[in-house]
């Protein structure tokens, strides 16, 4: 169990490679040796799919040559070497080679496994343009009379309409194409995707010239986020003639419009990159975009068209394959300090933009929030403060109430009054001590009579009468109270059903997981929007350990309850909360990419900044938070998100609005998600 749970194919990735052989031009059996060279290196590296580059087995530049029948029959038992190597290698390969048909002569791109050959591709588009004259050797694939080809014995498809597939990887299903294909304004894959494709593949020459390599990104960043595809992108290297043209041997790879991997360019050698896509993610990406249904439906004739050849190798699903790929810790918080902070900025723009229409829209000219001199109320009245300041109105406008309880320490006290005063909000200050004795004695508790009785009752009681103050204070101030519970906190149910962290007029933090909210204080801070005595107020808030400060400690300044304890840390909690509310992930596959993530490779893949642990996570750890966040997003707290105010969405992330992204029942059950849990190892062996 534990080698399978920690082997990518498991878990819906397939590793793909592409591979840069140094050629020789007119030489097949060279270039044959060296391309098999690269497909045993990508064997061993436990890869299903090798691509290699246009014409490779001949060399792109062989010009007239490309009529000579000595090198057509060498290029043929070039490919008979190759599909014999086959059978020892447990992958798909992509060779490209000049084929004759029909009379015709066509660059193909062949595909090989197990000692088959799959099927041949003819290219569909040719360039005779510039500096490329192709068409003076070859013909285009709708000249083609034959749709079936005997080629080493073997009779195969030849059509640029094929898919294939592997058997046993039932996502993994891929698209050839050559080159020009993809330069046009609807390149074939298009269409392939639409069929089912879910890897496209481009087995291309590109000779190099200045900013064709940016280019070539731009295209295949494109069309793999276009198509909710990988794209694959070869392109040659070394050998090829210099007569006229350079070339860099630049390999891509992409899925979804991220680069997942990228070659070195202008290299000397021979060169592999690897990559691990997640076929599952793409298969969920389409089945949550409904216009990818349309797109089908509206292009079904040419849908119609493809052919799947189906093929068999055997994967390595029982070896330890850990996953190569990057996994970012903080999906939500970049780690990359120039795209943090223009993510911070971007949010924080999105809240307050939201917040000036709300108030515009309603006439309304007043917010009262509550501050507690944390973190989650810290970042709202931020918010706050700069909606008035684009509003053209006072600052005086926000009316910030701190409102001490039992359990409030002398630290969270003085922060909340020197950041109201650093805004320059109107402050004010209500003890709700007494009017929560009066509750507690009004319904009879224990703590009314002396005894400390911490339960739900003494703590909720807190935060309703400070919910209530809220919102009557607004009712006399003709204002509205603005929310400060965060994303996560509502994705674990961390808040009381009608209270101020659950339900205001209009809660900016709705859709901001805790991880961001801290970088978000921490980029305010930084760029110095509030003046230095505010920037070292927001750094106090920032180090002040999370606590709702409801049950009282032993000492003032060090509060009895750490969130984090009961919950688990926010920054697994996140992570959980991403690949579950997002993708719909299985818990062992959010566990698998945890594992990954929190692993000691990775112990570089994170943010600086508060409230970030630092740690790696063994596997039982991860198990078990994630069993608690489980259990208390789907069993727990859907009744308290079904009634949740509005508020912005932020980011592509998600939210879980009733009104968004999240529409499920309050009442139905955790058990096929708890089942699941089950079936993750407690650790991982080996």
């Amino acid at each position: 169990m534990s080698n399978r749970f920690l082997n990518l194919y498991s878990h819906g990735f397939a590793r793909v490679a592409v591979g840069i052989p140094v050629c020789k031009v007119a030489d097949p059996a060279y270039n044959a040796e060296r391309t098999l060279e690269l497909a045993r290196k990508a064997a061993e590296a436990g890869a299903a799919l090798v691509v290699f580059p246009e014409l490779g087995l001949s060399a792109y530049t062989c010009d007239d040559l490309f009529h000579q029948s000595a090198l057509l029959e060498a290029c043929k038992t070039a490919l008979a070497s190759i599909v014999d190597e086959s059978r020892k290698l447990p992958l798909a390969m992509v060779v490209g080679m000049p084929l004759r048909v029909d009379h015709l002569l066509f660059n193909c791109a062949v595909v090989v496994a197990n000692g088959r050959i799959l099927g041949v591709v003819p290219k569909s588009y040719l360039p005779n343009y510039g500096e490329f004259y192709e068409a003076r050797q070859f013909n285009a694939a709708d000249s083609a009379t034959s749709e079936r080809i005997v080629l080493l014995g073997q009779d195969v498809p030849f059509s640029p309409t094929t898919l294939f597939a592997a058997d046993n990887l039932p996502l993994l299903r891929f698209h050839v194409e050559i080159c020009e294909d993809l330069w046009v304004p609807i390149p074939p894959s298009s269409f392939a995707t639409l069929a089912g494709a879910t890897v496209l593949v481009n087995l291309s020459a590109s000779n190099i010239v200045v900013g064709k390599s940016g280019y070539r990104h731009q295209l295949v960043a494109q069309q793999s986020a276009r198509c909710l595809s990988a794209y694959l992108y070869t392109s040659a290297g070394k050998g090829e003639s210099s007569t006229d043209l350079a070339w860099d041997g630049q390999a891509l790879i992409y899925e979804n419009g991220s680069l997942l991997a990228e070659s070195e360019r202008f290299s000397d050698d021979s060169h592999l990159i690897y990559a691990d896509v997640d076929l599952e993610r793409l298969s969920r990406e389409r089945m949550r975009a409904t216009t990818f249904g349309d797109s089908v439906r509206r292009h079904r004739d040419e849908v119609n068209r493809f052919e799947t050849v189906s093929y068999s190798v055997d994967l390595p699903f029982d070896r330890i394959l850990p996953l190569e790929r990057a996994v970012e810790r903080f999906p939500y918080v970049p780690s990359d300090q120039k795209r943090r902070d223009e993510r911070c900025a971007e949010v924080y723009n999105i809240q307050v933009q939201a917040l000036v229409q709300r108030l515009s829209a309603s006439g309304i000219k007043k917010v009262v929030i509550g501050v507690s001199g944390g973190l989650d109320s810290t970042h709202a009245l931020l918010v706050c403060a700069k909606a008035m300041d684009r509003l053209g109105l006072p600052r005086t406008n926000i009316l910030g109430i701190t409102m001490p309880g039992f359990a409030t320490s002398d630290r969270t006290l003085k922060q909340a009054r020197e950041l109201m005063e650093v805004v320059g909000c109107s402050a004010s200050e209500v003890d709700i001590r007494p009017s929560c004795l009066q509750m507690l004695k009004d319904i009879g508790h224990p703590y009314a009579e002396g005894q400390e009785d911490y339960d739900v009752t003494f703590e909720n009681v807190q935060a309703g009468e400070r919910t209530s103050h809220l919102f009557r204070i607004a009712n006399f101030h003709g204002g509205i109270v603005i929310g400060t519970g965060d994303l996560s906190e509502l994705a674990l149910g961390w808040c009381t059903y009608g209270v101020g962290d659950q339900m205001s007029h209009y809660n900016v933090n709705a859709s901001v997981p805790k991880t961001l909210i801290s970088h978000l204080v921490r980029w305010v801070a930084e760029t110095g929007q509030i003046g230095e005595t505010g920037s070292d107020v927001l750094h106090h808030v920032l180090d002040t350990e999370i606590s709702p400060e409801l049950v009282p400690g032993k000492s003032k300044n060090r509060p009895e309850q750490k969130t984090e304890s009961v919950i688990g840390p926010y920054e697994l909690q996140d992570f959980n909360l991403y690949y579950t509310l997002r993708f719909g992930f299985s818990p062992s596959k959010v566990a698998f990419l945890s594992l990954a993530a929190w692993s000691d490779r990775n112990a570089g893949n994170w943010p600086e900044g508060p409230h970030v642990a630092r740690n790696e996570y063994d596997l039982a750890a991860i198990k078990h938070n994630l069993g608690i966040f489980l259990y208390r997003f789907f069993k727990l707290s859907q009744f308290k998100r079904t009634c949740m105010p509005n508020g912005p969405k932020v980011g592509s992330g998600g939210s879980l609005s009733p009104r968004g992204d999240w529409r499920a029942p309050s009442d139905s059950e955790a058990t096929v998600w708890m089942e699941d849990l089950k079936r993750i190892p407690d650790r991982a062996a080996g």
